[in-house]
């Protein structure tokens, strides 16, 4: 029966590769800090292991077999993906990557936060990629993150789920939303006119999940009058010019419009909590030095369009009802 011949472990590979780029046992041993009967043991076992000499005497000196000539390629690269898997790269050259970044978000974010990420993309990594897939209520953003199907998502959420990472971007003030012809448009809404007034609501984009103001006011124990939902944002403003509704949503978002359309925002009667965004991600691409760059690029977006946000500037859209 023949005897299962030995595995090859690193330390061999480290002396199997310095023989035959030294030639030499002694070298070896000098240059890998061990005695020459321990290098030369090693390599009486990698001739066991590999069934050839490897190396053989020449006139002067040691030489590599072709059998040795064709290991040492195969240990430079086994030693270089040892070298990568014991020692990852933390470095990310964003200049260079052709990447492919795969973002998740609801389609509230279009009028300048998504944008504002593909500039900072285009500026700052121009060979790479930028994919957005839209989170609705029937997509599983929780699976495609760990999948990798997406890096990250951004939203909003009474509670984040929490078996993901999660880092906050900002908040934004809960205002309402009118056409500029509402007959309350100048005047305000009160408690009572909010609880009667026919709301415009957007879908739901998670399943299963109240939006941040129907949580908020469900807590109250209250309930707005929804007559109208609409599954794009883009689509708001246009309804609430032609219609007597009300659209509940942050500040930043209606203020954009505002400053195009005949819009008007006004304060809400209710005390809403301000609406906070995160962006999640998997523990999967926790330490990925290429997603943590796309995250830091996210927040610095983020924090640009919350400076700029305050009441009374021009403020750019980032609002999620």
């Amino acid at each position: 029966m023949q005897r299962p011949r030995e595995q090859i472990d690193a330390y061999l590979l480290r002396v199997l590769h310095t023989l035959l780029t030294e030639q030499s046992v002694s070298r070896a041993a000098l240059k890998l800090g061990q005695s020459q009967p321990a290098i030369s043991n090693s390599l009486r076992r990698l001739r066991e292991i590999t069934g050839d000499a490897i190396l053989v005497r020449g006139k002067s000196g040691m030489v590599a077999t072709e059998r040795g000539r064709e290991l040492l390629g195969y240990a430079t690269d086994a030693l270089a993906a040892i070298e990568r898997i014991t020692h990852p790269s933390t470095e990310f050259a964003p200049q260079t990557t052709t990447r492919a970044f795969r973002l998740g978000a609801p389609d509230y974010l279009d009028a300048v936060f998504l944008p504002n990420i593909a500039e900072v993309l285009r500026r700052d990594a121009p060979s790479a990629r930028l994919h957005v897939q839209p989170i609705n209520a029937g997509f599983d953003y929780a699976g495609a993150l760990e999948n990798g199907s997406l890096d990250v998502v951004i939203g909003n959420w009474l509670e984040p789920p929490p078996q993901l990472h999660m880092s906050r971007l900002f908040d934004d003030e809960v205002v309402c939303m009118l056409g500029a012809q509402h007959p309350l448009a100048n005047k305000g809404i009160s408690l009572k006119h909010y609880l009667e007034l026919p709301h415009l609501a957007p879908m739901p984009y998670v399943a299963e999940r109240q939006s941040f103001i129907d949580g908020y006011l469900a807590e109250q124990g209250l309930r707005r009058n929804i007559q109208m939902t609409m599954p794009y944002f883009g689509l708001v403003p246009y309804v609430l010019m032609r219609t007597d509704l009300v659209f509940t949503t942050g500040r930043q978002f209606a203020q954009h419009y505002a400053r195009y359309l005949p819009i008007r925002v006004v304060p809400s009667p209710i005390g809403f909590p301000p609406m906070r965004f995160y962006q999640l991600w998997h523990e999967r691409t926790h330490a990925a030095p290429e997603v943590t760059w796309l995250r830091r690029r996210i927040a610095e977006v983020a924090t640009e369009l919350d400076a700029a946000g305050t009441p009374g500037t021009d403020a750019p859209a980032l609002v999620r009802p």
